[in-house]
């Protein structure tokens, strides 16, 4: 059988710029590429002990027609884009606290789930889910 494995994950955020510290100093990512072009920008983060993952972050028209890249900014900003994005961690309470330090907008502290594992929410600077399991 073929191996299959995810290379990216994107992420629409309003404002690339806020978006790098949540990504970068706050989940712990490594900014791995930055590319601008026409106008846009895409910044793929990689995942510590996982290569050839990405999370690539970008503008609601990077790549999108204006009429989609403004009915996507719409739902972004009010918190219903996508989502939510889930992550995992080896030590919830440590990324919780990290990431509450850094100033992100908690959603939900750290908690059992009687549907699943041990988790947390947040939002991201444009407003996305984020949701972080204990593995």
């Amino acid at each position: 059988m073929t191996n299959i494995a995810l290379a990216y994950s994107p992420i629409t955020v309003d404002d690339v710029d806020a978006a790098i510290p949540f990504y970068r100093d706050g989940l712990g990512l490594e900014v791995v590429n930055d590319v601008a072009y026409d106008g846009h920008r895409w910044v793929s983060f990689g995942f510590p002990g996982q290569p050839g993952l990405s999370l690539v972050v970008s503008d609601p028209t990077a790549g999108r027609s204006p009429e989609d890249g403004d009915a996507l900014q719409r739902l972004v900003v009010k918190g219903s884009g996508p989502g939510p994005y889930v992550f995992t961690t080896s030590d919830l309470d440590a990324t919780f606290e990290r990431l509450r330090a850094f100033g992100a907008e908690v959603l939900q502290e750290p908690k059992e789930q009687g549907w699943g594992p041990r988790d947390a929410a947040f939002r991201d600077p444009a407003g996305n889910h984020i949701r972080i399991n204990q593995v």
